[in-house]
């Protein structure tokens, strides 16, 4: 099944803004350093994994990168526009898919889809949410209240809210957690596909062959900061996990 979700993806164009550009990144709750000095930079349309071990700071960096906490120090840019706290139309262009569901469990899915494209502004909430709802391989179900559902189908739904708005960066923290083997196959193959359209895609995610398989930039946290940032396709899986698991 083929789905249009957006327009065409666009080629990089050399010179063209960053999707994600941080420097010297800081984050500190009372006297905890959470993150320090994080340099990072993404181009738009990359498939970037964030690796780290519980505790590295991969979370707080996504919800900084989503705009939802603000950074104690440093710069932040996504796609050229540096972020502030009344920066509404850069989250416009910004998708998320975190640890939980993000739904209303009483909601029926397409209930739940069309209240968040409600939300966003969405021009044809109800239309948009069915095209997505085939999407994610779930239309048969779309009346159902996603409390009936598996976990693994509540992630699907997570995704096409997340995506209900046409997202251009979409952050996903640890997403695959919980799910069995099907579903993670399906889940990377929407994530995929969506890369394949022109999407940036920031993955958060514990598992590190799946991750380096997956990604074309791999980034890993250790303690606050960025110990390692290169080509996924250059990478040994037993080297990232030494530097993950590094004191």
């Amino acid at each position: 099944m083929t789905v249009s979700l957006s327009t065409p993806a666009a080629t990089a164009i050399p010179g063209a803004a960053a999707a994600v550009r941080a420097e010297k990144l800081t984050k500190a709750i009372d006297d905890k350093t959470i993150l320090k000095d994080i340099n990072l930079d993404i181009s738009a349309g990359r498939y970037v994994a964030l690796l780290g071990a519980n505790g590295a700071g991969k979370t707080t960096l996504l919800k900084i990168l989503a705009t939802l906490v603000a950074p104690s120090g440093g710069v932040l840019k996504l796609f050229g526009q540096t972020v502030r706290r009344d920066s509404i139309h850069i989250r416009s262009r910004l998708g998320l898919i975190g640890h939980g569901a993000m739904l209303y469990r009483d909601l029926s899915a397409r209930e739940n889809l069309v209240f968040f494209g409600r939300l966003y502004g969405v021009a044809d909430a109800p239309g948009r949410a069915a095209e997505l709802l085939k999407f994610v391989d779930l239309a048969p179900r779309a009346n159902d209240p996603v409390k009936t559902f598996s976990r693994g189908m509540m992630q699907r739904v997570s995704i096409a809210r997340a995506l209900m708005h046409n997202p251009d960066l979409l952050l996903a923290d640890e997403p695959f957690s919980g799910l069995d083997a099907p579903s993670c196959r399906m889940l990377e193959e929407m994530l995929s596909r969506l890369h394949g359209q022109g999407k940036t895609v920031v993955l958060a995610n514990h598992e590190i062959s799946q991750s380096l398989r997956l990604a074309e930039q791999a980034v890993v946290l250790r303690k606050g900061r960025v110990v390692l940032d290169e080509p996924a396709s250059s990478l040994d899986p037993a080297a990232v996990l030494a530097e993950v698991s590094a004191r």
